[in-house]
């Protein structure tokens, strides 16, 4: 911890917290310490009376009708208009739809269309392996010598942008180490030179501020499982830079992103705008249960958001450097708020064996391979007094060699 950094006393900081009304709007249960927001949000209160009259009055009596008489057809755009608004977008520049892998290949090949006589596509080696997975794939699907090209840390990315790159594709925070880009910069440092900019925000959206509009980024993708609280396998979300509306075709050309749907006109034409985007028949018990999980976002400020992430990671990281070195972890998060998402990580020997005995300990955190102990610091139901057990916790199962139960090594489908 910086020594120059006030230390921060957990009782008085739960005290004047400006968010801690909202624990109350999730479902935690006793005894657990959920440190894996960062993975799946917590279950807010209010999704399963709206799921549950979605199943039981608009499917089980309005039946049809509730394509209607309950708005679902407008629910990818309705869940996309609040999502837009923690991203610094404007309301009809998002929607909610797929995952984030098809989200992906959709604006990458859009990117590409809209870029060409450029072959490369950079991103980082570090960088989540669905992205690189797409985006190779869609390299190979184009063909015309279109390869991926990938930097070795943070620090290289903008030596390999010339003039053969058509699209930058980054993750804003970095899903191991934490590290955080400056979007800003980058987006501008790629623009100059021609190159459009795919951001990916999963570990960004529902963490901190973002201006998306500000930035100029061309595109972005995210989920809405993580701090977002949307639900196992949520409706992801993408972005589109007004600007690009209606200048191209997605490749994923389904009914819904037909400009008239319900003409059931054998010839595709596209809309003009982010519906585009859409493809097929939304989910409609996941995008309401997206949908009622974004409305508890109207009532926060992302700036005390913002505030409070910072404030949890510093606790977290001043508590376990009094015993990090003595038991060889180490940090890889930057310690610098500016430099870094909303989760704390480790590398140490034995991380998922130690993460395993501190689930069975109530301390929720996840293990990414191969070494790395994850904790993510989700500010609308963590409280500092938690983030401080949480340290003490571990402390203990590295004094005790806890982790040695062999039960702690048995490697579960996942991790």
């Amino acid at each position: 911890m910086d020594s120059t950094r006030t230390r921060i006393d957990p009782a008085e900081a739960d005290l004047s917290d400006p968010l801690r009304s909202f624990r109350d709007r999730f479902e935690l249960p006793e005894g657990v310490i959920y440190l894996d927001g960062n993975s799946l949000g917590a279950l807010p209160k209010s999704v399963r009376q709206r799921v549950l009259n979605t199943i039981d009055k608009e499917w089980g009596v309005g039946l049809i009708r509730s394509w209607n008489t309950a708005d679902w057809v407008h629910l990818p755009q309705r869940v996309g208009a609040r999502i837009a608004r923690i991203l610094g977008a404007g309301e009809e520049t998002v929607v909610a739809a797929d995952s984030t892998s098809i989200n992906l290949f959709k604006v990458l090949s859009a990117a590409l269309d809209l870029n060409p006589g450029r072959s490369k596509i950079v991103s980082e080696r570090e960088n989540f392996p669905t992205d690189l997975y797409i985006a190779a794939g869609v390299a190979k699907q184009i063909g015309k010598g279109h390869r991926l090209v990938l930097s070795d840390g943070p620090g290289d990315i903008r030596g390999l942008l010339d003039e053969d790159v058509a699209v930058l594709m980054l993750t804003h925070v970095n899903y191991r180490t934490g590290y955080r880009h400056d979007m800003a910069a980058l987006t501008r440092a790629a623009h100059d030179k021609g190159i459009l900019v795919i951001w990916d925000l999963a570990h960004t959206a529902g963490a901190m501020p973002i201006d998306l509009a500000g930035a100029d980024a061309d595109f972005a993708i995210g989920c809405g499982y993580k701090y977002l609280n949307g639900g196992p396998g949520a409706p992801a979300f993408l972005y589109v830079n007004p600007r690009h509306h209606g200048g191209f075709r997605q490749p994923l050309s389904g009914w819904f992103g037909h400009r008239s749907p319900f003409d059931f006109d054998s010839s595709y034409a596209p809309s003009d705008n982010i519906e585009q985007y859409l493809c097929g028949t939304p989910p409609v018990l996941g995008m309401v249960a997206m949908d009622e999980a974004m409305a508890l976002w109207d009532d926060v400020d992302m700036a005390a958001i913002r505030t409070k992430s910072i404030a949890l990671c510093d606790l977290f990281i001043q508590e376990v450097s009094t015993f990090a070195e003595k038991f060889a972890l180490g940090l890889v998060t930057p310690r610098e708020p500016e430099l870094r998402g909303s989760q704390v990580s480790y590398a140490c020997e034995n991380g998922y064996a130690i993460m395993q005995a501190l689930i069975a300990r109530g301390v929720i955190g996840d293990f990414r391979a191969p070494d790395i102990i994850r904790f993510g610091m989700t500010p609308l139901y963590l409280s500092f007094a938690e983030v401080e057990r949480a340290a003490a916790i571990l402390k203990d199962i590295l004094e005790t060699r806890a982790w040695e139960a062999p039960e702690f090594h048995v490697r579960g489908a996942v991790t």
